[in-house]
């Protein structure tokens, strides 16, 4: 048994550990991030690697509990930022992931700006299965009818549907099974929005691979992305989650820019 160094951070509660792989390669097999990542164990919604430096950029590997890699994190990837530039003492960042070139920036103690890139909105790119509207998707989940779904792709699929009230959902019954929905050959996170005004969005979100969090920064930035193009918010707006607020900005050219608190830094010890 091999014991390494990790770090454990969250962004409002969406909670993630951090492997530094720049000097010395950690492999962790599928079974050990399940193990570490059950609530019973450590427990972590995503554990994120960190890997050697390419042209100034910071490539990240990011897995879901469920063992499964993914392309992005939006909170993981901010609590990557903070934790990079505090070793090297720094206030800017460019992370790479498998998709995108996401650049953060420290623009307070424990504040992270990160600018995610543009959204997808194609159903080639989102993925879909197949070739309808997907601003306007319609599942029947359990004998119930869930209309006026909007997909959006922010580097990881999402649908999210505007309701009155986002909590009278049950995201732990119909969460997991419009994510594993045959419509989504890539599956999907899934967010019911509740818009309290035009600077305000309520959320609850099932995060694909890892279940119902406290928060998800892909979902903020996509379900921003999908009530502004419907003309449901301005294009700054907050998103705001059980723990706390992220601030979304959609600029000029169609980027978005994710602003929000980030944990301070806990350093664990993993026996692998």
């Amino acid at each position: 048994m091999t014991t390494i160094n990790a770090y454990k951070m969250d962004g409002l509660g969406n909670d993630f550990i951090i492997v530094d792989r720049r000097k010395n390669y950690i492999n962790l097999a599928k079974e050990k991030i399940i193990e570490l990542g059950n609530r019973t164990n450590i427990g972590f919604d995503q554990i994120i690697f960190i890997e050697k430096e390419e042209e100034n950029f910071y490539p990240i590997t990011i897995f879901n509990s469920d063992g499964g890699e993914i392309s992005a994190c939006g909170n993981g990837s901010r609590c990557v930022a903070y934790l990079l530039a505090k070793n090297l003492n720094t206030k800017e960042i460019k992370l790479k992931t498998s998709n995108r070139i996401l650049n953060a920036r420290i623009v307070k103690d424990f504040h992270v700006e990160l600018e995610m890139g543009k959204p997808l909105l194609s159903y080639e790119d989102i993925p879909l299965s197949k070739k309808i509207n997907p601003g306007n998707i319609t599942l029947n989940i359990n004998n119930k009818t869930f209309d006026g779904g909007i997909c959006v792709n922010v580097g990881n699929p999402h649908i999210i549907f505007f309701v009155k009230n986002c909590f009278e959902y049950d995201l732990k019954e119909i969460g997991p099974k419009i994510e594993n929905h045959n419509l989504f050959p890539e599956k999907t996170n899934v967010t019911f929005a509740q818009i309290i005004d035009k600077k305000n969005i309520t959320v609850n979100v099932w995060e694909r691979g890892a279940g119902l969090t406290k928060a998800c920064g892909t979902a903020a930035c996509a379900t921003a992305v999908a009530a502004f193009k419907n003309k449901l918010v301005n294009n700054k707006v907050d998103i705001k989650f059980k723990e706390g607020l992220l601030n979304i900005e959609i600029d000029k050219y169609n980027k978005i820019f994710m602003t929000g608190p980030v944990s301070d830094i806990k350093v664990l010890k993993i026996d692998i």
